[in-house]
């Protein structure tokens, strides 16, 4: 019984993540996000490096996923424009804005001196 209703729930899973791979943006996070995997490799990071990078990333696309959730559900209530639509809509953009900032400071801070070794 358990493991039926945990079989449904990646299956609906499944189901969300190939719409939700269809959109613009999330290939734009995943080819950063694959970029960063590949640059922690070659620089061989530290485990506390790589979760801040493993979770720098899964902060990113979650709230990316959020944003498409809001996105979609606004434009199925309102398909119209209103100004408390758009605002909704642009916060929660924001947000990923704001993750994906942090997250480029997060990965600064783990490659600069990476970076700067191997420019010496």
């Amino acid at each position: 019984m358990l493991f039926r209703k945990f079989s449904k729930s990646l299956k609906f899973a499944s189901l969300g993540f190939r719409f939700f791979i269809r959109e613009r943006n999330i290939k734009i996070h995943l080819g950063a996000a694959l970029t960063v995997i590949l640059l922690g490799l070659f620089f061989g990071i530290s485990s506390l490096e790589w979760v801040a990078i493993i979770l720098s990333i899964c902060l990113v696309i979650s709230l990316e996923i959020v944003n498409t959730v809001i996105e979609e559900a606004m434009d199925l209530l309102n398909s119209e424009k209103n100004v408390k639509v758009m605002i909704v809509k642009d916060l929660s953009a924001a947000a990923v804005f704001v993750s994906a900032i942090g997250s480029i400071f997060v990965g600064l801070l783990v490659f600069i001196h990476y970076i700067l070794k191997m420019l010496q």
